[in-house]
């Protein structure tokens, strides 16, 4: 998909065609799923969100500065959408029991069996830490390792300063270090007695 493609759609669409809005939703709604899913740890949640988002997009195509990648715009409204929706919660925290979406494979090799549960408790294991982070660390700590965004794009997407991006980043680690090495001694323990 070329990015004149992209223009070309989001043209059509600020002009009211939906065929052209469907045809951005297509594009992008993988983006969106997964940084709502992300964010919010649950599927059927982060499927309300992803539309949430595009409707919200489309009422406000009227708004979308051209200069702005599309895709960042999008990825802003899903962000402050699943923090708000978080903050609404009251602190009242996530049960992670389902498994991550499975992920394209850029490859033709499978994981074998083994690989493949080891690579799922990870998965696992590192959503239930996401989950335990307050809402805007947890999406500041989405955007930057998963999307790649900088510092200066997440800001702009949370509506923040880049110091504090990088404040909440910085302490998001800490967190998610100290929770990881509490989690290993509890694994470690539990494997010791299991061994007795």
């Amino acid at each position: 998909m070329s990015v004149e493609q992209e223009s070309a759609w989001l043209l059509s669409a600020q002009a009211g065609d939906q065929t052209a809005f469907g045809e951005l939703v297509k594009l992008h709604q993988n983006a969106v799923y997964n940084l709502a899913y992300r964010i919010l740890g649950n599927r059927a949640e982060a499927e309300d969100a992803a539309q949430e988002t595009f409707l919200r997009a489309y009422a406000n195509l009227d708004r979308y500065d051209l200069a702005r990648p599309f895709r960042t715009w999008l990825l802003s409204i899903t962000s402050n959408f699943c923090i708000d929706r978080l903050r609404r919660r009251r602190l009242k925290w996530l049960s992670i029991d389902e498994p991550l979406p499975p992920r394209t494979a850029l490859h033709s090799a499978e994981l074998q069996p083994e690989e493949a549960a080891i690579a799922s408790e990870r998965a696992a294991l590192v959503q239930r830490l996401l989950a335990e982070l307050p809402p805007d660390h947890r999406a500041a700590v989405v955007l930057h390792y998963w999307y790649d965004y900088s510092y200066q794009e997440i800001a702009e997407m949370l509506r923040s300063t880049e110091s504090a991006i990088k404040s909440r980043l910085f302490r998001a680690r800490q967190t998610l270090a100290a929770k990881l090495l509490a989690w290993q001694g509890e694994s470690q323990l539990t494997d010791l007695f299991e061994t007795e």
